[in-house]
């Protein structure tokens, strides 16, 4: 199992792996990256999930009882609830959002897939996201999931990261450099 350790680094990484293997070895792959992904979105939405997660002024009592209460609210698995109950214990809730996407990341690289950031002007369609998978897929020889956000100070364009490589088509960056370039000429 140490090539997952590779992939992911630091404490959330840490606590990634740990948990990942336990999700492979109780045969709960599917469970937990499914709780992860609805737990994601409700830090993403609750500013008192939020607060209750990175804020120092709860107790490590509370922060059990808090995050506890929220994964057994949402029906999450018992390895889910006991791993967030671990967290907080180690008063280490702050890396939530890091540790569930560095688990997102290995599940990915166990299935085989590599994950793609695109960041657009404008949402993106179901048709435009399929073809812009097919498009990476084609380029990096691998399945990709894309992780799409909207930025509207882009103005058009994408912007997408896959691994280390980026490319920036946004109008934005293209005018940014227009600008650059149009100083160096007076």
């Amino acid at each position: 199992m140490s090539s997952h350790k590779a992939i992911v680094s630091g404490i959330s990484g840490r606590y990634a792996v740990a948990l990942f293997e336990l999700a492979l070895e109780n045969k709960a792959l599917e469970a937990i990256e499914s709780d992860l992904v609805g737990l994601k979105a409700q830090l993403q939405e609750s500013a008192d999930l939020q607060s209750l997660v990175t804020s120092p002024l709860y107790s490590r009592d509370d922060q059990v009882a808090g995050v506890t209460a929220v994964a057994e609210a949402a029906k999450m698995s018992g390895l889910t609830v006991k791993f967030l109950g671990v967290l907080a214990a180690n008063r280490r809730l702050d890396t939530l959002l890091p540790t569930i996407n560095a688990f997102e990341m290995l599940a990915a690289h166990h299935r085989g897939e590599i994950s793609a950031e695109v960041v657009s002007a404008q949402a993106l369609s179901d048709g435009q996201l399929k073809a812009l998978k097919k498009q990476l897929k084609a380029a990096v020889g691998r399945d990709v999931t894309i992780d799409a956000s909207v930025d509207e100070t882009l103005l058009g364009g994408l912007r997408v990261k896959v691994g280390s490589r980026m490319v920036d088509s946004s109008l934005k960056t293209k005018l940014d450099n227009l600008a650059i370039a149009m100083k160096g000429v007076q």
